[in-house]
């Protein structure tokens, strides 16, 4: 059977594979197609190229009442956003400085965490899960989550490391990858954002998530030849798989 969408893939020998609907112009254009292939009992990772947050948003809410219902099985949202900051349901606006870009969005959202930068040169990922499929543990998918995206930069022998009592990923203690999720029905939705190649100015103008301590870094930052974030998405696809399949 011919696929209904062009596929964008990885050499082996991961041979990783995930439908690209980078083409389709509206977010509400996307349900219908994401849905029909998210089969119960195996997962699907879609790439939607670049998109603006809430329309993305409003999709991932539908996809959440699906998939808490049972009537797909859990998936993968891979893009990049237009520029926006987000701010978690709890999050501190002191952390959101006055010197951060006037051209840059801010949108308050129901996640948990602090404000957080999104946009292009930065890989986001958008799992839709059921943890009752899995484990109903938030510690158990985060940490889950963090392993895939160490197991991902390492097939570039790419040092990433977890922190005692942080989240999200580093490398030589600064922040490469940041989580944000939220948990209705243990189905969840926002999830991950790695750093390619985004400007140092676009985290200048906040205190991303929150901590004073550490910095943040881009992955092409230690790489001697960049990549993309269709790339760096296919090379999630087989950690994040055996975390959700196994």
């Amino acid at each position: 059977m011919t696929a209904p969408f062009p596929e964008l893939e990885l050499a082996r020998p991961t041979g990783a594979r995930l439908s690209d609907l980078s083409a389709l112009p509206r977010a509400a254009d996307l349900l219908q197609p994401i849905a029909a292939a998210a089969r119960p009992g195996e997962t699907t990772f879609s790439y939607l190229g670049r998109r603006p947050f809430g329309p993305v948003w409003e999709l991932q809410k539908r996809l959440h009442k699906l998939r808490a219902a049972g009537e797909i099985g859990d998936l993968v949202l891979f893009l990049e956003h237009e520029p926006v900051y987000t701010l978690g349901k709890h999050a501190d606006r002191g952390n959101l400085l006055s010197r951060r870009p006037a051209d840059v969005a801010v949108i308050e959202i129901d996640r948990g965490g602090e404000v957080t930068y999104h946009g292009p040169g930065q890989l986001v990922g958008y799992p839709i899960v059921d943890l009752r499929d899995h484990q109903m543990s938030v510690s158990w998918y985060l940490r889950g989550l963090e392993q895939a995206i160490i197991a991902a930069l390492a097939t570039w022998d790419v040092p990433g490391e977890q922190l005692p009592g942080l989240t999200g990923v580093w490398i030589h203690r600064r922040k490469v990858a940041a989580l944000g999720v939220r948990l209705a029905r243990w189905t969840t939705t926002h999830g991950f954002a790695v750093n390619l190649s985004v400007p140092s100015a676009r985290f200048d103008g906040i205190v991303p998530c929150g901590i004073l301590e550490y910095g943040v870094t881009n992955l092409n930052d230690h790489l001697t030849v960049p990549v993309v974030a269709e790339e760096l998405a296919l090379r999630l696809i087989p950690p994040l798989r055996a975390m959700l399949e196994d």
